[in-house]
């Protein structure tokens, strides 16, 4: 064999690694408990698009992973008490279904989040269930 179908395999070999562990951590993901598919998108750049990915709840935050990405740790993580849902509206007849795109603000920033209704119910319940000195303002 030449040194450049070397190459290629070595490369198509690391390649399909690359797949295979993206694959395996989306899997790992999706199968938490409290993991929900959730969106993300910054509301302070003009035409920002969606990032998809998955949000998951914790004991005093929510974090959230990107859903094609090899890094471990969440890309976003928001406390609880510092997590302020500001409106919510629900869009129907999408591709994907009925989503809510929920505005958020946490520690003066503002963001979008789009999830499933029944998403949606959970965080604000998540939210809700926070002892009162410690929770955020749910619309």
């Amino acid at each position: 064999m030449t040194p450049l179908v070397w190459i290629l395999l070595v490369l198509l070999v690391a390649a399909f690694a690359v797949i295979g562990l993206g694959a395996s951590r989306l899997r790992t993901l999706a199968a938490r408990t409290g993991t929900f598919e959730c969106g993300f998108r910054t509301t302070t750049r003009r035409g920002s698009h969606v990032s998809l990915g998955f949000a998951q709840f914790r004991a005093q935050r929510v974090d959230w992973w990107r859903c094609w990405s090899l890094f471990p740790r969440p890309k976003r993580s928001w406390r609880r008490d510092r997590l302020r849902v500001v409106s919510r509206a629900l869009v129907t007849g999408g591709p994907r279904g009925d989503v809510v795109v929920v505005r958020c603000e946490h520690e003066g920033v503002a963001f979008e989040l789009t999830m499933a209704p029944g998403a949606y119910a959970g965080l604000a319940a998540w939210l809700e269930a926070a002892p009162p000195s410690v929770h955020g303002m749910v619309v």
